[in-house]
């Protein structure tokens, strides 16, 4: 069976776990949290590609085939889904490729003040003070929560990563398969963001129910020593909250939602607060 392909991509603790657990609610629909299918497609890339011993005589044609084979065995078991949904922040960073293999897919991309991504982050490690979660290397890292946002803020971690590759495809030639949807406008009118991304994919209303919600993976987190990475709450909403972050920090990062200035790109955007409104940006 040949599926078709979305993806699920953006920053941390954004709402890519609550957006799998509303669109698994339709039969016709796999969605979940991160899969492993991303680190295999980049594994797979570097043993075929220029430096590799394997890189001369492995053609473009293999590549891609092997590449497309990857997602239809891991998702083979899926025999009664139509539409897989891939959840993995990397995505936002592979658009080339993903749209070469498969040209009608979509990607939406989660976001969030990246001030409010790095409180929930913080959050979550306070919740677990026995733990010396992976997300942190060593002590100089995790010592205080100033050393923990800025390891985070890298390039090459957990938020700086995806915020990059977010941007790279938010002003790539790829932009115009992206729908970037911010949490807090998920959170608090699901019943209108729901049918906008159902618009953007092409596909039929289904009536979900936002109130009754199901999603927890507490192997997978505590294996990564941050107990509730994956939990959602059963009903969608929206939680107020006083930051847990320095004030000098909390500003520091409060200002890095470049996806609501729609000039420059042809990404879609659907944001409760668009600062200057491209022509793809709806605000609900």
């Amino acid at each position: 069976m040949s599926h078709r392909y979305h993806f699920i991509s953006g920053l941390p603790r954004s709402g890519s776990t609550l957006l799998a657990a509303i669109l698994k609610q339709n039969p016709r629909f796999h969605a979940g949290m991160t899969s492993p299918v991303g680190a295999f497609f980049s594994g797979l890339l570097d043993q075929v590609s220029a430096g590799s011993e394997w890189g001369p005589v492995v053609t473009t044609e293999q590549r891609r085939r092997l590449l497309r084979g990857l997602f239809d065995s891991y998702y083979a078991a899926e025999t009664d889904k139509d539409v897989v949904f891939d959840t993995n922040r990397a995505w936002s960073g592979r658009l080339p490729a993903l749209l070469d293999l498969f040209p009608d897919a979509k990607v939406i991309a989660c976001v969030r003040n990246v001030a409010w991504v790095m409180d929930s982050l913080e959050r979550l490690y306070r919740a677990s003070p026995y733990e010396n979660s992976r997300l942190f290397a060593d002590d100089a890292e995790r010592n205080t929560v100033y050393s923990r946002v800025e390891t985070l803020a890298q390039r090459n971690r957990l938020v700086g990563f995806a915020w990059s590759a977010l941007k790279e495809a938010f002003y790539g030639e790829q932009a115009a398969s992206l729908l970037v949807v911010e949490y807090d406008l998920l959170a608090r009118a699901p019943e209108k963001v729901v049918p906008l991304i159902y618009d953007f994919l092409g596909e039929p209303a289904y009536p979900h129910d936002f109130a009754n919600l199901q999603y927890d993976a507490p192997a997978f987190d505590n294996n990564l020593g941050l107990s509730g990475l994956h939990s959602i709450r059963p009903q969608v909403s929206l939680e107020n909250r006083a930051t847990i972050l320095p004030p000098d920090l909390f500003e520091q990062y409060a200002n890095m939602a470049f996806w609501r200035d729609g000039r420059g790109s042809r990404a879609h955007v659907v944001s409760a607060q668009p600062a200057v409104a491209g022509p793809l940006v709806k605000s609900v």
